[in-house]
C-alpha cells in the first residue's frame, strides 16, 4: 500500500515560541486550524503525550459542494499527540470520525518549527497515510488555507 503523503511550507513572522504555542493553546487552534470559510470546534483538549483533542470543522452553510465526512457539513476527527518536542515538533496521528470506508485510517501530521531568523520561522506541515478519500491536493490547498490563517493571526 503506497504512502498517500503532502506536505506545505511557509515563513512566518513569529518565533518558533509563539508558532508552538498556537498548535497547543485550543483556543488559538481554532481560529487557524479549519482551512478557508470552515469554522472548527473544540470538543476536548489534553496537552500531553498520549493525549490529544477531539475537534470538528463545519463547512459554511453556502457551501452547495462539500459533504462533510461526519455528518452533512462537519468533519469531525480525533487527534492523538504522538510527540511534542517544546517550540520543535509536533506529531499527531488523527483518525475522522467516519462510517465511510475511503476516510478511515490513521493520518499522521508533522509540524516542525524551524527558526530562519530573531522574527521569521519556517513552518513546515507534512501529512502521511492521508485516507484514499481525500484528494493529496484538497490536503494540499486545505493546509495552505490553514497557513494563510495561522499568519494572519502574527502580521495583520
Amino acid at each position: 500500500m503506497e504512502n498517500r503523503a503532502s506536505s506545505n511550507t511557509r515563513i512566518i513572522k513569529a518565533t518558533p515560541e509563539q508558532l508552538y504555542h498556537a498548535f497547543t493553546d485550543p483556543l488559538i487552534l481554532e481560529r487557524f486550524l479549519a482551512p478557508g470559510d470552515m469554522i472548527a470546534q473544540i470538543h476536548s483538549f489534553n496537552l500531553r503525550v498520549g493525549g490529544g483533542y477531539s475537534m470538528s470543522l463545519f463547512y459554511p452553510a453556502t457551501d452547495q459542494k462539500s459533504q462533510g465526512k461526519s455528518g452533512a457539513k462537519e468533519d469531525r476527527f480525533t487527534s492523538k499527540f504522538i510527540e511534542l518536542q517544546p517550540f520543535h515538533k509536533i506529531t499527531t496521528a488523527t483518525q475522522f470520525d467516519t462510517e465511510e470506508e475511503a476516510f478511515k485510517g490513521e493520518m499522521t501530521m508533522t509540524v516542525l518549527f524551524t527558526p530562519v531568523d530573531e522574527k521569521h520561522t519556517k513552518i513546515s506541515i507534512s501529512f502521511n497515510n492521508i485516507p484514499d478519500g481525500i484528494r493529496i491536493e484538497d490536503n494540499e490547498k486545505g493546509t495552505e488555507l490553514t497557513l494563510n490563517k495561522l499568519t494572519s493571526l502574527f502580521e495583520d
